[in-house]
């Protein structure tokens, strides 16, 4: 094997170009799907997370790796048209989280739904095929085992 300027075997180096073109490929498309709901892809995004549970701002800014402010604009967008709600904290009545409402995660879905890139080529994949590669997924990104 010969060694590469920047270290990284041909193998390592075409697993890392395949993942970029799979990573533009599904923000190209989940563009496109926002775009359809008269959402930003990042508005989109959040939606998508708070479909799944209430966060706050910050736990939001976190995982959009953004300033929070820009999460208070973003929210208060998705409130105006229903889609967001923000509520205290149970834990900490002092915290606000932001939460989808019923009708932000009716969005979320039809967002995810909507997003052949992801779901056909999965599909040729037979179960076993998909479980290893959501196994090696979280592995790469440091995520307990489903």
């Amino acid at each position: 094997m010969t060694a590469h300027p920047s270290g990284a075997d041909p193998l390592t180096l075409e697993v890392v170009d395949l993942i970029g073109s799979v990573v533009t490929s599904y923000h190209a498309e989940y563009e496109q799907a926002a775009s359809q709901h008269e959402l930003t892809g990042t508005q989109a995004r959040v939606i998508a997370l708070l479909s799944h549970q209430p966060l706050p701002m910050r736990r939001i800014a976190e995982r959009l790796k953004c300033e929070p402010s820009n999460v208070t604009g973003i929210v208060d967008r998705l409130e105006a048209r229903g889609l967001v709600e923000r509520r205290p904290d149970p834990a900490d009545r002092r915290v606000k989280l932001a939460a989808a409402t019923e009708r932000g995660t009716e969005v979320a879905a039809a967002l995810r739904s909507s997003m052949a890139f992801a779901g056909e080529p999965l599909a040729e994949l037979t179960p076993r095929e998909r479980e290893a590669l959501r196994d090696l997924l979280r592995r790469m990104l440091d995520l307990p085992p489903a």
